[in-house]
């Protein structure tokens, strides 16, 4: 298999990580400012991506949160969080991304005085009309804050559970790790697991294997959000091993946030190897400028993944999705066919090739 962007970009996947405050259109940005009357600190496109988009002038996660500074401004209105909600499954769904977990913190989008439900209303009208237009489902999973007051997390807690069959599909702990632990936010944790909400959390990014402890034991996480230093502790790792915890993995914003000095520097290899259930995703595809289809590649160039750690980080998405079973099973044999024609095409394409030659 010639794993180049085509091929890659063809096979049917899934994006667990991605934040609708991270992947907004550049264009769309203006677009949304001009109808606001906001005053954005850029003229233009190009001036404007190089203030949201981080990349290796970023010196840590704190610096790369300002950028949503700037995103947040455009999204205190109903209509612009339709349009980005719809507009990030659109563009998922060309680069057929069959199944997509957007992830927000309503809270940030009531500035100008929107309620927590019109908020949540807005996001999921538009991942609904993204589905009726293409091939992907989408979902929601709303986000608590760490560097809010814990009162915060169980508010949106609530709203998680009140949403829970009508859009959303899990809660998170997402913002700034470092002095903000995780289990100061454990009551917000315990109204969703009581009310059977799937979990995940962000931890150990910006800060080392306590958070990532602190993640699976107070907050009983069913997912961790990035995992990058879960390396430095062979006995949590083999925990999270055992029990099959997937890890959402998003090389660029690792690499943006400084998590890791490099993309060959990233434990991803080692998890594969060691048999961590991995997945790839995009975190934010505006702010680290990427697209899945660029995350699998740099995987691909940088740590030497070939096609079949390639399928396995696919199916490990499908299989991670916090879709119920049976929905999981059924979307899960839909990629492994659809996975099957293209493997099958680019067989025969190859022997057309060698006769040929």
């Amino acid at each position: 298999m010639k794993l180049n962007k085509e091929f890659i970009r063809k096979l049917p996947k899934t994006d667990l990580h991605v934040h609708l405050d991270g992947s907004l259109r550049i264009e769309t940005i203006f677009e949304l400012a001009k109808q606001q009357n906001i005053e954005l600190p850029a003229k233009d496109t190009k001036s404007l991506k190089k203030i949201v988009c981080c990349g290796s002038t970023c010196k840590d996660l704190d610096e790369y949160l300002e950028a949503f500074n700037i995103t947040l401004s455009v999204l205190q209105t109903e209509d612009a969080l339709e349009r980005v909600a719809f507009e990030l499954s659109e563009d998922a769904a060309k680069e057929n991304i069959r199944y997509i977990e957007v992830r927000y913190s309503p809270i940030l989008h009531a500035q100008k005085g929107l309620t927590l439900s019109a908020i949540s209303d807005a996001v999921i009208r538009g991942l609904r009309k993204a589905e009726r237009k293409y091939d992907i489902q989408a979902y929601v999973i709303i986000c608590g804050i760490r560097n809010m007051d814990p009162e915060t997390s169980l508010r949106l807690a609530e709203l998680a559970v009140a949403y829970k069959n009508k859009g959303v599909i899990g809660f998170d702990l997402a913002g700034a790790e470092y002095n903000n632990p995780a289990k100061e936010h454990k009551e917000a944790f315990y109204l969703a697991l009581n009310n059977n909400v799937n979990i995940t959390v962000h931890a150990g990014e910006a800060y080392g294997p306590k958070s990532i402890h602190e993640a699976l034991h107070y907050c009983s996480t069913h997912r961790i959000g990035h995992g990058t230093r879960l390396i430095e502790d062979g006995d949590l790792l083999n925990y999270v091993n055992d029990h099959r915890i997937p890890l959402e993995i998003c090389l660029k914003s690792n690499l943006d946030t400084k998590s890791v000095k490099s993309v060959k520097n990233h434990p991803l290899r080692f998890y594969l190897d060691y048999g961590l259930r991995v997945t790839l995703n995009t975190d934010n595809r505006l702010v680290s400028d990427t697209t899945l289809t660029e995350e699998y590649m740099l995987a691909i160039k940088h740590l030497d993944l070939d096609y079949t750690d390639i399928k396995n980080i696919i199916i490990n998405g499908f299989k991670s999705a916090f879709l119920p079973y049976r929905s999981k099973v059924m979307l899960l044999n839909k990629a492994l066919a659809e996975m099957e024609k293209i493997e099958e095409a680019e067989l025969e394409g190859k022997i057309l090739m060698e006769e040929k030659i």
